[in-house]
Protein backbone atom coordinates (compact mmCIF):
# COMPACT_ATOMS: atom_id res chain seq x y z
CA UNK A 1 0.00 0.00 0.00
CA UNK A 2 1.13 3.54 -0.64
CA UNK A 3 2.57 5.01 2.55
CA UNK A 4 0.69 8.27 2.04
CA UNK A 5 -2.71 6.63 2.28
CA UNK A 6 -3.85 6.79 5.89
CA UNK A 7 -6.50 4.97 7.90
CA UNK A 8 -9.73 6.97 7.62
CA UNK A 9 -12.11 4.85 9.66
CA UNK A 10 -13.30 5.55 13.20
CA UNK A 11 -11.95 9.06 13.83
CA UNK A 12 -13.06 11.85 16.10
CA UNK A 13 -13.68 14.32 14.56
CA UNK A 14 -14.98 12.29 11.60
CA UNK A 15 -12.98 11.98 8.41
CA UNK A 16 -13.62 14.88 6.03
CA UNK A 17 -14.52 14.74 2.34
CA UNK A 18 -11.16 16.38 1.64
CA UNK A 19 -9.27 13.58 3.41
CA UNK A 20 -11.27 10.99 1.48
CA UNK A 21 -10.59 12.74 -1.83
CA UNK A 22 -6.86 13.04 -1.04
CA UNK A 23 -6.68 9.30 -0.32
CA UNK A 24 -8.58 8.53 -3.53
CA UNK A 25 -6.18 10.72 -5.52
CA UNK A 26 -3.16 8.94 -3.99
CA UNK A 27 -4.68 5.56 -4.81
CA UNK A 28 -5.39 6.48 -8.44
CA UNK A 29 -1.90 7.95 -8.81
CA UNK A 30 -0.35 4.77 -7.44
CA UNK A 31 -2.43 2.42 -9.57
CA UNK A 32 -1.99 4.46 -12.77
CA UNK A 33 1.67 5.27 -12.21
CA UNK A 34 0.91 8.89 -13.04
CA UNK A 35 1.32 11.92 -10.82
CA UNK A 36 -0.57 14.09 -13.31
CA UNK A 37 -2.44 12.69 -16.30
CA UNK A 38 -2.03 14.06 -19.80
CA UNK A 39 -4.72 16.40 -21.10
CA UNK A 40 -6.16 13.47 -23.06
CA UNK A 41 -6.51 11.37 -19.89
CA UNK A 42 -7.48 14.10 -17.39
CA UNK A 43 -11.22 13.40 -17.55
CA UNK A 44 -10.75 9.65 -17.09
CA UNK A 45 -8.30 10.23 -14.24
CA UNK A 46 -10.68 12.65 -12.50
CA UNK A 47 -13.61 10.27 -12.92
CA UNK A 48 -11.56 7.47 -11.35
CA UNK A 49 -10.72 9.70 -8.36
CA UNK A 50 -14.42 10.58 -7.96
CA UNK A 51 -15.46 6.91 -8.12
CA UNK A 52 -12.84 5.79 -5.59
CA UNK A 53 -13.82 8.65 -3.25
CA UNK A 54 -17.52 7.77 -3.51
CA UNK A 55 -16.80 4.11 -2.85
CA UNK A 56 -14.64 5.05 0.14
CA UNK A 57 -17.42 7.24 1.59
CA UNK A 58 -19.88 4.33 1.28
CA UNK A 59 -17.41 1.95 2.89
CA UNK A 60 -16.69 4.27 5.83
CA UNK A 61 -20.42 4.85 6.31
CA UNK A 62 -21.15 1.13 6.46
CA UNK A 63 -18.30 -0.06 8.69
CA UNK A 64 -18.92 -0.70 12.38
CA UNK A 65 -16.11 0.18 14.74
CA UNK A 66 -14.77 -2.54 17.03
CA UNK A 67 -12.05 -0.45 18.60
CA UNK A 68 -11.79 2.83 20.48
CA UNK A 69 -12.24 5.98 18.43
CA UNK A 70 -8.97 7.27 16.97
CA UNK A 71 -7.80 10.85 17.18
CA UNK A 72 -5.46 12.47 14.71
CA UNK A 73 -3.06 13.49 17.48
CA UNK A 74 -3.02 9.94 18.83
CA UNK A 75 -2.20 8.59 15.36
CA UNK A 76 0.59 11.18 14.96
CA UNK A 77 2.09 10.08 18.29
CA UNK A 78 2.01 6.43 17.19
CA UNK A 79 3.75 7.38 13.92
CA UNK A 80 6.42 9.33 15.80
CA UNK A 81 7.04 6.37 18.10
CA UNK A 82 7.35 4.00 15.12
CA UNK A 83 9.80 6.37 13.42
CA UNK A 84 11.85 6.68 16.59
CA UNK A 85 12.09 2.90 16.89
CA UNK A 86 12.93 2.51 13.20
CA UNK A 87 15.52 5.27 12.83
CA UNK A 88 16.97 5.74 16.31
CA UNK A 89 17.30 2.16 17.47
CA UNK A 90 20.90 1.03 18.09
Amino acid sequence: MCRNIRVLHNFDPPTTDGEIRDAALQFVRKVSGLREPSAADAETFGRAVDEVAASTRRLLGALRARTAVRTREGEREKARARAARRFHAP
